[in-house]
């Protein structure tokens, strides 16, 4: 039963530290917004920081395999696989 209640602890102090995570990247993200409306570089007391304005280009891989007639033997032949394990911890 000892095993089981260090678990439940790491869980319980996990699910609370993410949540705190979850609170700050909130904040943090509020914070990006506001800066972002300023172009060039800010200063503060302890950090500074600078805004850039730039254009990303991405390719629509599926649409240029369809475009292209690509068979989807040749697309599963060059697709890699990976492991993954996952972690979910949501509130009770």
């Amino acid at each position: 039963m000892q095993v089981l209640d260090i678990a439940v602890t790491k869980v319980d102090h996990l699910g609370m530290l993410l949540a705190q995570i979850a609170d700050l990247e909130a904040q943090a993200e509020t914070l990006k917004n506001e800066l972002k409306q300023e172009e060039g570089h800010i200063e503060g007391n302890l950090y500074k920081a600078c805004v850039t304005l730039s254009q990303r280009k991405t390719v629509d891989n599926k649409a240029v395999y369809a475009e292209a007639n690509v068979p989807a033997e040749l697309i599963e032949k060059h697709t890699k696989t990976t492991a993954v394990i996952s972690l979910k911890v949501t509130a009770r």
